[in-house]
């Protein structure tokens, strides 16, 4: 089998990103290549420097540059209110509607138990000492309508039974098995506007 040169190696390392596959990484390749001075240099100088200060927000799991994100620096945001996402990218989904101003608690993934995934890889129990000891008020669980998603909603719901809190989750203006990021702004506004009651 032949040895694949550097070019190869980078198109490969491309391809495992999420929504590119090979024909899409080679043309990217090829463009930096291309481009070298004016975006293969910038962005590698970029990347180094990323690696080293990018990190995880302490309250919420945001990234951040910081030990706390913008967000929960934030002192105009409403604090007795936390949406609780997969993901971060949810995150900036739901942000881009510029509609919801409370605070957030991102997961990083849902439960799993053939993957491993449990209350714990997902700060669970961190989230509900924070629902405890900051005074929340209302629980947004904004979580993707797959069943995964569903089924962590679920655990989520039992661990807060006896708290004295509203927990909603987002209306169903978003299509079973749909994701938040694959959504456009309106429809997510809407199913923030009609958020029910767990």
């Amino acid at each position: 089998m032949a040895r694949k040169n550097e070019i190869q190696l980078l198109v490969d390392q491309f391809a495992r990103l999420p929504g590119l596959g090979p024909k899409s990484s080679k043309r990217i390749v090829l463009h930096l290549i291309k481009n070298r001075t004016q975006l293969l240099e910038p962005m590698v100088k970029m990347l180094e420097n990323f690696t080293e200060i990018i990190d995880h927000c302490q309250i919420c799991g945001n990234v951040t540059l910081h030990s706390k994100c913008d967000i929960c620096s934030d002192e105009n945001r409403q604090k007795n209110v936390i949406c609780v996402v997969e993901s971060v990218i949810d995150l900036w989904a739901l942000e881009k509607t510029e509609i919801y101003r409370g605070q957030y608690h991102v997961l990083g993934g849902v439960l799993s138990i053939f993957e491993g995934i449990g209350p714990e890889e997902l700060g669970i129990p961190q989230l509900i000492n924070r629902i405890k000891n900051e005074a929340i008020s209302e629980v947004i669980l904004a979580m993707n309508a797959t069943v995964p998603g569903q089924s962590t909603t679920h655990f989520i719901v039992e661990q807060l039974e006896g708290l004295n809190i509203k927990i909603t989750t987002l209306g169903r203006g978003i299509p079973s098995g749909g994701e938040l990021d694959y959504l456009d702004s309106t429809t997510i506004t809407s199913a923030l506007n009609s958020r029910q009651e767990y």
